[in-house]
């Protein structure tokens, strides 16, 4: 019993660690001070779907960017609700000519929706710089320039940000946050850019910006178009043409509010996680059991040790100190991205959720029809079709 509390602790550790590293690996933004109002040009695209609430929010923010010479383009990806009749009030009222509003193609057999949506988005670019951000996303005025000035210093092709993420309930509270647990416990950042193996890749497709040659380089989301979470498959694709992916943290120039209450968490995060794992059972079940394990177990010894009145170092003491492990770690990764602190002293609560989410999601990949998103199913094995070039073009609609 001893030995495998010590294994436990150890474990936590060594999780610990790799936090600790990550917060310097993860970089904030250039100071807006630092940068200047010139640059290369910037096509800020942002493909939008049934974003009635979000899209005016957004785009508002976009349009007030610090910046001298950009574009945003915002494409309405059949949406069911008011979102083009949003798009058009902003085309009339403040958006004048930096702002262009596109009607989307019809989805081609084998393509996901964003994916297909940005590729459009892509063709109709004139930028030396392609900003791909999502509807409900909030943007600093000085966010532009500080990412661009960001993959400038860097020589990179492809820039990912960590945003801030708006909880607005208490399920929200307690899932969202895990995106940055999984990311800052279980993945070296550093080795985003330093190593070429596409085995360290990271992404955020809330904010992804690329040079326009490496992203032509790379067959643009075409080469994604049958992955749900196709941010993470982009920076694979930039690694293994050669490029260089760096990520920063945004936490101060991006907001988003991912999802809307329990029922979006739901269904976001079940058709998101096992895609992100690469439809793999087995590195799916592996997280699962680091789950029960690490966070999970040691709360039934410290809770039966207290029951029964022995309170034993391998029983009680050693759990106690590896569920303060868990939560120190938590509240951490919380500070650094800029998110509440309560959810932290939730920490078993939340993985027990993950738990059921996993099971959800590898349920319907596997099993069911595949994940259904706004009203589109995507199952599993698809293939890549239809037309679309990634050149500039100029077909506004």
């Amino acid at each position: 019993m001893l030995l495998y509390q010590i294994i436990i602790l150890v474990g936590l550790l060594v999780f610990l660690g790799i936090i600790l590293r990550n917060l310097v690996d993860l970089p904030d933004l250039p100071s807006a001070s630092e940068v200047p109002l010139q640059g290369p040009r910037v096509s800020v695209l942002v493909p939008a779907r049934d974003e009635e609430r979000n899209i005016a929010a957004c785009v508002t923010t976009l349009l007030a960017q610090q910046y001298e010479d950009f574009e945003v383009i915002v494409l309405d990806d059949h949406s069911r609700d008011g979102t083009w009749r949003e798009l058009q009030k902003l085309v009339d009222g403040a958006g004048g000519k930096r702002l262009r509003i596109l009607e989307g193609a019809a989805l081609p057999e084998g393509w996901h929706g964003k994916a297909w949506a940005c590729q459009q988005l892509a063709t109709h670019a004139s930028g030396e710089l392609l900003l791909f951000t999502d509807a409900d996303t909030r943007h600093r005025p000085e966010t532009l320039r500080r990412s661009v000035a960001a993959i400038g210093s860097c020589r990179a092709g492809m820039l990912s940000l960590t945003p801030a993420q708006e909880l607005g309930t208490f399920w929200e509270g307690l899932v969202v946050p895990l995106v940055y647990h999984i990311l800052f416990s279980y993945l070296p950042i550093g080795m985003v850019r330093a190593s070429r193996s596409p085995a360290f890749c990271y992404a955020i497709g809330q904010f992804i910006l690329f040079r326009r040659e490496v992203y032509r380089q790379i067959g643009g989301h075409r080469s994604v178009c049958r992955n749900i979470v196709e941010d993470v498959w982009l920076c694979k694709k930039v690694k293994q043409s050669g490029g260089t992916v760096v990520t920063f943290n945004g936490a101060d120039a991006v907001s988003c509010r991912m999802y809307h209450g329990l029922f979006d968490i739901w269904n976001g995060f079940s058709k998101n996680l096992y895609a992100g794992l690469g439809n793999n059972a087995f590195v799916l079940f592996t997280l699962m059991l680091l789950v029960v394990l690490l966070y999970l177990v040691p709360w039934y010894f410290a809770a039966s040790s207290l029951l029964g009145g022995a309170l034993s170092i391998d029983g009680f003491w050693l759990p106690v100190v590896q569920i303060c492990l868990a939560v120190i770690s938590r509240l951490i990764i919380s500070v650094k991205c800029r998110q509440p602190l309560w959810p932290g002293l939730l920490h078993a609560l939340s993985q027990v959720m993950l738990l059921l989410i996993a099971m959800n999601s590898l349920r319907q990949t596997a099993f069911g029809g595949g994940p259904v998103w706004k009203g589109r199913s995507y199952p599993y094995h698809r293939e890549c079709g239809g037309k679309g070039r990634i050149d500039g073009g100029d077909h506004e609609q």
